[in-house]
């Protein structure tokens, strides 16, 4: 009797005597802090416009968000008047035009990179579908009365689910003013 008593007590308690090991191997686990995510791609700059103007003022730029619901601006917003042009940054096909949230949004998958340009609030001019070339005109900011008082454009760049800084398909020369040019003076003189 004895025997079979120790047998159903080793029975009972092998299932807890596991649990109680296990579980602070599964909580020390679970609880290890996440490992780095994965290099990104650089994205390549390979705009070759501004999506409004020649160089608009960034009213507000991108701040990636800590976490994928966390606070923070998912691009760029640009300075720009209702019906101002809006283009694409660079040549692509439109995967997206029309309205989101009611407000009118253009999305565009830049040719070869994995990356989607989104733009919003405009009123689309073109079709999901359509082959756009860089600069080409792909509709025109909506007054939409948002978040930007004076009006605005906000330009997102995405790979796959990830947001990315849009301002970095931009190549140096149209960012920055470029360097000084020295232009030929007429009539001065030649120097002896």
């Amino acid at each position: 009797m004895r025997t079979k008593r120790r047998a159903g007590v080793r029975l009972l308690l092998a299932p807890a005597l596991t649990v109680a090991f296990l579980t602070p191997l599964a909580w020390a686990v679970s609880s290890a802090p996440p490992a780095p995510p994965a290099p990104q791609a650089p994205v390549p700059a390979i705009g070759r416009a501004w999506p409004v103007g020649t160089r608009p003022t960034v009213l507000r730029g991108w701040e990636p968000p800590a976490t994928v619901y966390g606070r923070g601006h998912r691009g760029v917003d640009l300075a720009a008047a209702a019906a101002a042009p809006v283009r694409a940054v660079a040549a692509g096909r439109v995967s997206f035009a029309g309205r989101v949230a009611g407000r009118g949004v253009v999305s565009v998958e830049l040719a070869g990179t994995g990356l989607r340009t989104t733009y919003e609030p405009v009123t689309p001019l073109v079709e999901k579908g359509d082959e756009v070339a860089a600069g080409e005109v792909v509709g025109s900011v909506e007054a939409t009365g948002g978040h930007c008082a004076g009006g605005c454009l906000h330009w997102g760049l995405l790979r796959g689910d990830t947001y990315l800084d849009p301002l970095s398909l931009l190549p140096p020369w149209l960012l920055n003013r470029g360097p000084s040019r020295l232009l030929p003076v007429l009539g001065v003189p030649l120097p002896a």
